[in-house]
């Protein structure tokens, strides 16, 4: 089997996995802000990352996978001001909803989640760290970080500091000494959420968040960070700075990688587009199976375009994979081995759309030669993009929320009356029965002596 191979956003080059550790391997990825519903935009990284989760944990003996809750920023103040709730109920209820739209996704829950609100000691102790070593500097209540006391500022980003400033990519500020300074701390005003410190009673900026987080639970330097593309600059080119200038010079990890951008129907999603979907939005159209497959069909890495339609296709294949698993033998008792094929795609930088082709060669092998060994495998390779995780059965009746139609038990009842209308020789009543199921998308499927079915 090949070596692991991931391109490291670092060194713009795709890198063989050579881990600090191979007993742990650590890996960071950033987490949802809780405001709100989780956005199609966040369900990328999430099932992204967990995919690599998953092939790290067949290949290594442990994996400390973090990935983090920002529970404290001015997006959820806002929130709290429009809505009127504390921010405490805001930030318990997203969270909650968070965590179940990512599980319909089959997302794994990472072994930590560390919550900005609980690392505040942590963060102002990096703060102090890095006014100590002249790196950082109190003004007008804030912290801001010295962006030129770091020379390699931009290394991960590719950008300079005279690019910063004569784009105006920058907050301007009276109080900074460099307009490329950013803030590590702010005031709080009375009704505001804050905590004391030694600059005031204030609340942390978001970069410093995630370094005092990481490092609390991975420590200085660890394998992996992950997160979208959107994030290089500025959360990861400012993570790395507080980071780096903190622990004299030491990296904060050894990979980075970033998933590429989400557009919908070729257009940048947007509330005022009208093309901007939450999670439980597309929940309720299709299963969380056919959106994960959806968001692996094209390369982690590239930009992925998403559609209804595209949604709709996820649906389709996974009927016909279900299909197969319905019409294969009993399974075996023995663990499955993946075919080569299909992990050394996984291996090469996480290429999914190629594990993706090798599965659908599964299913028509599978097909073929329903046997109890190609099925385990088939399960096996599900397993390992967290898909093909439901009974066969189940998958068949799925219908989206609100869908009108006949109930289960309704089905079933019409199913024995059919049953019953065949035993009497009454062929033509089975036969209407069949039919007026078929009109209300049921699809029966008589084998020896027994009727499935399956919404169409």
């Amino acid at each position: 089997m090949n070596d692991l191979h991931i391109h490291n956003t670092l060194s713009r080059q795709k890198e063989k996995f050579e881990p600090l550790d191979p007993a742990n391997i650590r890996m960071y990825v950033c987490g949802p802000t809780v405001y709100d519903f989780a956005h199609l935009g966040n369900a990328r990284p999430v099932v992204v990352f967990d995919t690599l989760n998953r092939l790290l944990r067949r290949h290594y003996p442990k994996v400390t996978y973090v990935r983090n809750i920002t529970d404290v920023d001015d997006k959820i103040m806002a929130k709290a001001k429009e809505t009127g709730e504390p921010i405490d109920t805001i930030t318990a209820r997203t969270t909650q909803a968070f965590h179940d739209d990512m599980g319909a996704l089959n997302a794994l829950p990472p072994d930590i989640e560390p919550r900005a609100t609980q690392h505040i000691p942590q963060m102002i102790a990096m703060i102090e760290t890095l006014i100590k070593k002249k790196h950082a500097y109190a003004a007008d209540g804030h912290v801001l970080f010295n962006v030129p006391s770091m020379k390699n500022y931009g290394e991960l980003s590719r950008i300079t500091h005279d690019n910063l400033v004569a784009g105006s990519r920058v907050e301007v500020a009276p109080y900074k000494k460099d307009p490329t300074d950013f803030v590590l701390w702010k005031p709080s005003s009375p009704e505001q959420v804050g905590w004391d410190s030694p600059w005031g009673r204030g609340r942390p900026g978001w970069h410093i968040e995630c370094s005092a987080m990481s490092e609390a639970h991975l420590g200085t330097t660890f394998d992996i960070h992950g997160g979208g593309l959107d994030l290089i600059f500025p959360h990861h080119e400012n993570e790395i700075a507080q980071s780096r200038c903190s622990h004299n010079g030491a990296p904060l990890a050894k990979y980075w990688m970033h998933n590429g951008f989400l557009t919908i129907n070729s257009d940048k999603m947007s509330k005022s587009l009208k093309n901007f979907f939450t999670v439980r939005e597309l929940l309720a159209v299709a299963p969380g199976e056919a959106l994960r497959l959806a968001l692996l069909s094209g390369h982690y890495r590239q930009p992925l375009d998403f559609s209804l339609e595209a949604l709709q296709t996820a649906k389709a294949t996974l009927d016909k994979w279900y299909g197969a698993l319905r019409n294969a033998s009993a399974m075996q008792t023995e663990p499955a081995t993946l075919p080569r094929a299909f992990e050394e795609a996984l291996l090469d930088d996480l290429n999914t759309p190629l594990a993706i082709a090798a599965m659908h060669e599964m299913v028509n092998e599978l097909n073929r030669d329903p046997s109890p060994a190609l099925k385990a495998q088939l399960l096996a390779a599900g397993g390992a993009l967290g898909l093909l995780r439901e009974e066969p059965e189940l998958w068949s009746r799925w219908k989206p929320a609100g869908q009108s139609g006949p109930t289960d038990a309704e089905i079933q009842a019409q199913i024995e009356a059919r049953l019953a209308a065949r035993k009497a020789k009454n062929y033509a009543e089975s036969d209407r029965i069949r039919d007026a199921l078929a009109a209300q998308g049921i699809i029966l499927e008589d084998s020896a002596g027994n009727t499935t079915w399956r919404r169409n």
